[in-house]
């Protein structure tokens, strides 16, 4: 089969691989589309190296249809359309049993402990089947559009870290697809949502999903439009869609006292800005990140898709061909696009 091969820092090339088959207890799944996430964008830059195998595949946000079953696998058969959770939780380590899942201590994870699916198929390991890791799709649901199910999980999981109430300001920081998805969810809880991006193109993007507002950083001052629209007290949510350290701080200074702060985004390693503490502490500003999701949160995005609360379609503007995947992670890094899809 084809595959797109990470081979170190910079270097991505499409190669023929052996096509795997389906572990025994586990599926094989012909990939319909793999999405590119920042984090592949960072691990093919050298600027995450936590857990990634040299050589391997990567890709974690993706749907596809089952090709082949190792062996009996109660609820599956050969042809069903599926959306996969990607982490794989170990269901016994204390975390897992205190209801935090997507922290799992000894969790593994497609396109990280094992292949990922920028390639034709794609092996499901018998313990994701355990788990209750791959989901069927919902009748008529667009099979591309659901490999965003993963993205959006993660979003709900960072909603649920810092709960958005109605009539809530959310400040949205950066207007990427996962910013995208922030302000759409928000929208969805009742809340006005202001987003800040110096990229006209996804500003109007942001306009056209349903921001109330949208503010250039560059040409304006944030803080000051944030304290207009709040009565002066401050946003009761923050949320860093991109991952630049430099503007926590920041981040934090559009929040009101007591408000929440979420640092979504995946930071560089290294990237150790300074943070003034004190604003924290005298704001009781309560500060949060984001890892992953659970798998009920993945439910939940699939359900949200299959409902069209949240059309895939408006945040895939971008498609390519597996063989023409290295151009798509150039478009991806480029930022001309909101989400790029790989279609093998």
């Amino acid at each position: 089969m084809k595959a797109l091969l990470f081979e170190g820092p910079n270097r991505l090339e499409v190669k023929d691989v052996p096509t795997p088959t389906a572990p025994q207890g586990g599926l094989l799944i012909k990939v319909a589309a793999c999405l590119i996430c920042g984090t592949d964008i960072r691990i093919f830059r050298g600027k995450k190296t936590k857990d990634v195998r040299i050589p391997s595949i990567l890709g974690h946000e993706f749907s596809g249809v089952i090709a082949e079953t190792g062996g009996r696998v109660d609820g599956f058969q050969i042809g069903n359309p599926v959306s996969i959770a990607p982490v794989v939780p170990c269901l016994t380590c204390y975390n897992c049993k205190h209801g935090q899942e997507n922290v799992c201590l000894k969790r593994t994870a497609c396109g990280y402990e094992y292949d990922g699916a920028f390639s034709e198929y794609v092996a499901i390991p018998a313990a994701a089947i355990k788990a209750g890791n791959v989901y069927h799709a919902p009748s008529g649901v667009d099979l591309e559009g659901l490999a965003l199910a993963e993205p959006l999980a993660c979003c709900i999981n960072g909603h649920g870290n810092s709960p958005v109430k109605l009539g809530d300001t959310v400040v949205v920081m950066g207007a990427g697809p996962i910013g995208l998805m922030h302000m759409m969810l928000a929208k969805q809880s009742g809340a006005k949502v202001i987003v800040s991006e110096p990229s006209e193109n996804r500003r109007n993007t942001a306009l056209r999903l349903g921001a109330d507002m949208v503010v250039d950083p560059a040409a304006q001052d944030l803080q000051t439009i944030v304290l207009e629209n709040t009565y002066s007290v401050g946003a009761d949510v923050v949320i860093l869609a991109i991952g630049v350290p430099g503007l926590v701080n920041q981040a934090i200074d559009l929040s009101r006292k007591r408000g929440w702060v979420n640092l979504f985004a995946g930071f560089s390693v290294g990237d150790m800005p300074p943070i003034d503490v004190n604003k924290i502490h005298y704001k009781e500003v309560r500060v949060t990140g984001t890892s992953a999701s659970s798998r009920k949160d993945h439910e939940v995005a699939v359900k949200l898709i299959a409902n069209r609360v949240i059309d895939p379609s408006k945040i895939i503007t971008h498609k390519y061909p597996l063989s023409q995947a290295t151009e798509a992670f150039r478009t991806a890094e480029t930022g001309l696009g909101i989400k790029v899809a790989v279609i093998p």
